[in-house]
């Protein structure tokens, strides 16, 4: 069996560093948005898992059942961030998607 050769292999990688420095970069420009209680709530959320923005509707403000506010929120902002990680492991599977050679008993985790 033939060893790959290890200076082509290093150039692949840090090509493949520099792609997904590249997709990560990009990912802080993609926003996913998911809701909660029926749209009341919505929450956009970017690719690197920061919250851009959250938006409530007026009429589930109710000082007297904030607790379900506060329910709706963390719902949806969980949501979104589940979308969001989503999207970037999607993104980063199609930069990593046989960019390096298979060699027996070499995994790298996520790839």
């Amino acid at each position: 069996m033939a060893m790959p050769n290890m200076q082509g292999m290093m150039k692949q990688v840090q090509k493949l560093q520099e792609k997904m420095a590249q997709v990560q970069a990009e990912l802080e420009q993609k926003t996913v948005s998911a809701d909660a209680g029926g749209g009341m709530i919505r929450v956009t959320v970017n690719g690197k898992q920061q919250i851009v923005s959250i938006r409530i509707e007026k009429e589930v403000v109710n000082p007297d059942e904030i607790e379900m506010l506060e329910d709706l929120v963390v719902s949806a902002v969980n949501k979104g961030l589940e979308e969001s990680q989503r999207m970037a492991q999607e993104e980063m599977q199609k930069v990593t998607a046989g960019a390096l050679p298979q060699i027996p008993g070499l995994n790298f985790p996520g790839l």
